[in-house]
Formats: structure tokens, C-alpha cells, sequence
């Protein structure tokens, strides 16, 4: 049986000391009886000379998921580097026929990718890039789009494939696609719309490669459904647009990531909740989910920018006392403001601004780092509380856009030495050292370990445009 190579991906999803998920599609053909059943294949080895491959994983790839799978590995060793293959055939069979079926698998046209495992070492620095943003113009009102955006993965690549830079993990914190281009060329509404678009956006070939071989984590914003969503919604969005965005949300950008619950090889369950947590050698991440959980009441004080559950359980993973670095990424910023549209940002939501700060100092969390993205420039500063002279704090990291072919924030746009006053304790919080704003298109490189984080801005282009290090 011929293997055929995927339509889009294969992307390299969660990925632990122990296991992975490799996410990919296959083809939708329709026969008289309805659409032909099409599954995924995947097989796997240690990337050292002389290894085997282990039995393939076989699994569906539903229609109703726009043709895709996941295929799950387990009992892998920490930081290790592995090669797969992943495939898609048609079959008449039902899947456990298939998985009997004894009949060889022909690999003769399927590319070989690889990947590295996470590591089991709470000591162990880590290196990851993050970014938001990624612009892709659907050009005159078809289904054509604008690839400049690519090449900031292409140098993302060649500091991975040429430079031999350790890169241990992607983050996309939102606008991975913009599905309203600007509210005004033909916004995607239906199911069709942002699946086609999608596709087009992660068909592309330098972020499909990336994609194919660094562990990938995403949390949408808001143009993934339409721009400062829910605030302009319509009764017409709630029951057309906003289902087919976050169904599509669910099969390119969640179902990969730790939001699905796995059992054995198999993923069961729909969740009802878009945020989740993973842990990597030195540092812990709780990737927050900011857009869809909004509840945006005339009062500004009761303005909720996430659900009390997911609140509970940000302080929960602050508080475990794991000793890690503590990553809370969140695609709109907690700090510094925006002098103009900041009621979007943390800022506009100033009761769980002030809970989420407040809980922070008044427990001491030490080494925790707010990863954000959504302004059009990139950005790190500093948050102390007045009055201490502890030298306590807390740190904000910027990365966006990856690409955006209008003019991005200048850094008179931002309150870099502003204050936040909490409206829950009375506390004022001061935004202290500021690093550059880098405002043009960009990604930021963080390299990790506990006495503190290395950030490192390169341009669209791969020239390095600002780099300092801040220590917990």
C-alpha cells in the first residue's frame, strides 16, 4: 500500500520527556456513498545510526475535522532526537481492519522529518522562540495570498538547520491567521472560509517546515474569528461566524496541544476550555486563553478578560511549587499599556489585572515572565511595586508581528515607566527598565535557565536587533 505525503503539516505538537503528537491531513475525495475514508499513518525512530523503525500508528482522518489526525507516540526518551514519517492512505476497511491488515506500507515518497523529546531536568536551560501576528492578505478577493510573512520562518530555520541554534519549543500567541483582512476585503464567515485559509497559512513552505520539526504551542486572539472580538459582535456572529472560527481553531491550532486529553495513543474528549500548561526542563508555561472567555459588562470594574476558572487555576500552577521558571503566556500584554486601544489589553480589565498582580507579590512567586504579543512591535520591561525595596519583580516579554505590511507601534505608543494602581489592594505597581521597542516585523529568541532569561529580537530578514538579559 502506497503511503501518501500530507496536504498540510505534519506539525510536531505537544511534545514531552516521554511522548508526542504529530498532527496532519489528508485528502477529502467523495465517492456516491459519501466521503471515502482516508486515514493517517505515522512510524518512528531514534535518529542515531543503526535504530528501527517501531510499528506504525495508524488513525482517522475525519471529514468533519477538515480531513485531519493525530498520531501519538509513547514511552520516548527525554531529549532525544527522533525521525518519523507521516503519511495518508484511502481504505474501505474500518481502522481496527486496518491496524491487522498485513500487508507492507510503501514509504518510497514520504519525507523523513525529526524532532527532539523535552527534558526531564528541572536544572536543564531551554531555548525557544515566540511571536504573533503572522499578516496573510487574501489577495483579490480569492483564494491567493501574500507569502512575505514566510520568510520570517525561513530565518527562523536557518538558525535552527545552519547555526545549529538549540530551539526547544515554537510559541504562536495569536493571530496566526486574520480572518477579517482588515474588516473589509471579504472577512471569512463560514466553515469553508477559515479552513481554506488556514490551509493557505500553514501550507507555506518555511512555516510548514518549521512547524514539521520544532515542537509547536498556539493560543488564538482575536483575529482568528474578527478584530477586538467579542466587542463588535453581532447576533449574526455569535451564531454563524464564531462557531466555524472556532471549529477550525480547534483542528489547526488546539488539537495538537495539551488542551485534548490523551488516553494511551488515542485523544477522547471535546474540551470546553482553550487554555493549558506544559513543562520543559527548566521552565513551566500556562498558555492562557484571553479572547474567547470575555465578558464585557457598561462597568469596567466587572469586565472579566478570562473565566474565574481559568483565573483559579493561573494561581493554582503559580503556586505549585514546582521551582521552575514560570511562563504565563497571554496574547494581549499585562504590562506596559498602550496609551491608545489599551481597554483590548489587561489594562482594560483592571479588577483580574489587579487580582493576577496582586496574587503574584502578595505570594511571592519568584521568576515569573509574561510572554505577549498583539501590539506590532516587540518589547521587554520590568514591573516592581512602590514602595518595595526588595528587589522583587516581574517580567514582560513582547514578540509581535512575525508580519504586518503597515506601520507597526513606535515606542511613544507604549506608557514605559507607567503605573498600574490596583483596585483590589491599593498597591501601585511601576513599569521599570524598558528595553528597546523594536518596531518592525520581527521574532524573539529566549534562552532560559534559573538565574534568568536572554532575549535576543531578530528581524523578519534574521539580522539580530536588540539583545539583553535580565536576571530573576
Amino acid at each position: 500500500m502506497k503511503v501518501q505525503p500530507v496536504t498540510v503539516g505534519p506539525i510536531v505538537g505537544a511534545t514531552t520527556d516521554t511522548a508526542v503528537r504529530l498532527w496532519g491531513r489528508g485528502k477529502f475525495e467523495k465517492i456516491q456513498s459519501g466521503p471515502r475514508r482516508c486515514f493517517g499513518v505515522a512510524r518512528i525512530r531514534e535518529a542515531k545510526a543503526g535504530s528501527s523503525y517501531r510499528q506504525p500508528e495508524y488513525f482517522k482522518m475525519n471529514p468533519n475535522f477538515d480531513m485531519t489526525g493525530i498520531a501519538i507516540f509513547n514511552d520516548l526518551k527525554a531529549e532525544t532526537r527522533y525521525n518519523y514519517q507521516m503519511g495518508w492512505f484511502f481504505s474501505d476497511l474500518e481502522l481496527d481492519e486496518v491496524k491487522a491488515d498485513i500487508r507492507p506500507l510503501n514509504w518510497d515518497i514520504i519525507s523523513t522529518q525529526h524532532f527532539t523529546t523535552a527534558s526531564a531536568n528541572d536544572n536543564q536551560s531551554r531555548s525557544f522562540i515566540f511571536g504573533s501576528c503572522r499578516y496573510l492578505l487574501r489577495l483579490f478577493g480569492g483564494s491567493w495570498f501574500d507569502n512575505r510573512g514566510d520568510k520570517t520562518f525561513r530565518s527562523i530555520l536557518k538558525q535552527i538547520n545552519e547555526q545549529k541554534r538549540q530551539t526547544d519549543a515554537i510559541l504562536m500567541i495569536g493571530d496566526q491567521i486574520y480572518a477579517d483582512d482588515l474588516n473589509f476585503l471579504n472577512a471569512d464567515d463560514s466553515i469553508g472560509e477559515f479552513l481554506r485559509r488556514y490551509r493557505d497559512a500553514f501550507s507555506q513552505p518555511h512555516i510548514s517546515q518549521l512547524m514539521s520539526q520544532v515542537p509547536t504551542y498556539m493560543t488564538l486572539d482575536d483575529h482568528e474569528i474578527e478584530d477586538g472580538w467579542p466587542a463588535h459582535s453581532t447576533e449574526h456572529d455569535w451564531m454563524i461566524k464564531y462557531p466555524a472560527a472556532i471549529h477550525a481553531y480547534k483542528i489547526y491550532q488546539i488539537s495538537h496541544s495539551p488542551v485534548f486529553k490523551a488516553v494511551g495513543d488515542r485523544l477522547v474528549g471535546i474540551p470546553n476550555k482553550y487554555w493549558y500548561k506544559f513543562s520543559d526542563g527548566c521552565v513551566d508555561f500556562f498558555v492562557t486563553d484571553t479572547r474567547t472567555e470575555r465578558y464585557l459588562p457598561k462597568k469596567k470594574a466587572e469586565r472579566e478578560i478570562i473565566s474565574e476558572a481559568q483565573m483559579t487555576a493561573i494561581k493554582e500552577w503559580l503556586k505549585d511549587g514546582s521551582g521552575r521558571v514560570k511562563f504565563l503566556v497571554t496574547a494581549v500584554p499585562v504590562f506596559p499599556g498602550t496609551k491608545m486601544a489599551n481597554n483590548d489589553k489587561w489594562g482594560g480589565f483592571p479588577t483580574q489585572q489587579s487580582e493576577l498582580l496582586d496574587f503574584i507579590w502578595a505570594e511571592q512567586i519568584e521568576r515569573v515572565v509574561f510572554l505577549s504579543g498583539d501590539v506590532h512591535s516587540s518589547l521587554s520591561s520590568e514591573l516592581i511595586k512602590k514602595g518595595d525595596a526588595s528587589g522583587f519583580k516581574v517580567i514582560s516579554l513582547i514578540s509581535s508581528p512575525y508580519y504586518w505590511p503597515y506601520p507597526h507601534n513606535p515606542r511613544r505608543a507604549f506608557s514605559l515607566h507607567g503605573k498600574i494602581k490596583s483596585t483590589l489592594s491599593g498597591d501601585t505597581y511601576q513599569v521599570v527598565n524598558p528595553g528597546k521597542v523594536v518596531a518592525t516585523d520581527n521574532f524573539t529568541r529566549v534562552t532560559v535557565d534559573l538565574s534568568g532569561v536572554k532575549v535576543e529580537i531578530y528581524g523578519r530578514k534574521g539580522d539580530l536587533l536588540d539583545e539583553r538579559t535580565i536576571t530573576f
